[in-house]
């Protein structure tokens, strides 16, 4: 009897200890699970972000593409009028470059290509010539990778916070589980491991960014 009644306070603080940590770990689980959508709904808009922006940067590599293709056929007209001598064709169609390749080509010009063996091959070479819709391209096209890794970064946030949901469901059972055994040594190990468990699995929640 004696023994019954010394052990009693024991038994009624490991009873209060499994009751808070059923809380805290409630908690953390709760707050896991709703970190966890938030950042699986984060991933979701920058992928579809960086979809959206990676098909408009391939809508100005076409436009870009296209410009090359008229660039180079009325210089090839162009350099057919000069070889024929047909200044007044070549007036025309040096009129109608557009302005970035008009300026490519007065500055391949002043290279004197046709006596300078070390003038660039065409005005194409030259670093006047450009075309805005492929620098925009470009940059899309780098703002759609950066997009792309925050929606792969958000899905690893997502499922980090997954795990630790798992982790508090186990300080769940070790705490719950652990007050129904009948030898005190035994329900002392189990909470012993839901805390164990419980400390590491709240020092890692600290660590992870909020949304």
């Amino acid at each position: 009897m004696r023994d019954e009644t010394k052990g009693m306070p024991r038994e009624h603080v490991l009873e209060i200890i499994s009751a808070v940590l059923l809380s805290l770990a409630t908690v953390a689980s709760a707050w896991s699970a709703y970190q966890a959508t938030r950042w699986s709904g984060v991933q979701a808009i920058k992928f579809s972000e960086a979809s959206a922006i990676r098909t408009e940067a391939t809508r100005k590599t076409n436009i870009a593409a296209q410009l090359v293709g008229v660039d180079v056929g009325m210089f090839v007209q162009y350099a057919t009028a000069i070889t024929q001598n047909n200044k007044m064709l070549a007036d025309f169609l040096f009129q109608r470059f557009r302005p970035e390749f008009k300026k490519a080509v007065e500055k391949w010009l002043n290279t004197k290509p046709l006596k300078n063996s070390n003038a660039p091959a065409s005005p194409f070479k030259m670093k006047e010539y450009s075309i805005k819709e492929m620098q925009e391209s470009q940059k899309l096209i780098s703002k759609a990778q950066q997009s792309f890794e925050k929606a792969k970064n958000a899905n690893q946030t997502g499922d980090n916070y997954v795990l630790l949901t798992v982790l508090f469901a186990s300080v769940l059972f070790f705490a719950g589980v652990g007050t129904k055994f009948q030898l005190f040594k035994l329900k002392v190990i189990m909470l012993s491991f839901g805390l164990i468990i419980f400390t590491i699995a709240l020092m890692v929640l600290f660590s992870f960014p909020v949304h």
